[in-house]
């Protein structure tokens, strides 16, 4: 099992997302992150990929942490994911070889180009609330062409600071 982070950066009605460039969802939108390093706390990896990603600080103290995603590819968990979000960030997006910064309004977000899970739980995420939530994929690697199948969520989980 892998852990990951994903970072939604919230301001005036609007949200950043990266086009992935490589990797993992290659193409598809998502909110900047990635895996955690060895010894690192969620927090710290969602810090470091933000700036490697976007090349912007959110700074560790103004992320809130609202979401703790669990996907299962054909029964064994694969990937568990800590969601932060945040309103406050210093620097200018910017492009990566990995991702490509695009804003959005909270209203416009390209569920279509995204995760089959992403339109279940991340309206919440941006409108507020928090969540827990466990969705199952089938068909084998890689994740990202398996066939979404089921999901659970939890809604208004909290999350304590210490080991996010």
């Amino acid at each position: 099992m892998q852990e990951a982070t994903l970072c939604y950066i919230v301001r005036d009605g609007e949200v950043l997302m990266i086009e992935k460039r490589r990797g993992l969802g290659e193409g598809w939108y998502n909110g900047p992150g990635g895996k955690l390093e060895d010894g690192e706390s969620p927090r710290e990896c969602v810090v470091r990929e933000v700036r490697e990603e976007v090349g912007i600080d959110v700074g560790s103290t103004a992320l809130e942490k609202v979401g703790e995603l669990t996907f299962v590819l054909d029964g064994a968990v694969h990937t568990r994911c800590h969601v932060f979000r945040t309103d406050s960030f210093d620097g200018e997006p910017t492009a990566s070889p990995e991702a490509r910064p695009v804003w959005f309004d909270v209203e416009d977000v390209p569920y279509d180009r995204m995760w089959d899970d992403d339109d279940l739980w991340l309206p919440g995420v941006l409108d507020g609330r928090t969540v827990s939530g466990r969705f199952e994929f089938e068909g084998g690697e890689p994740l990202d062409e398996a066939a979404f199948v089921d999901h659970v969520l939890e809604w208004g989980a909290s999350f304590a600071l210490e080991g996010d």
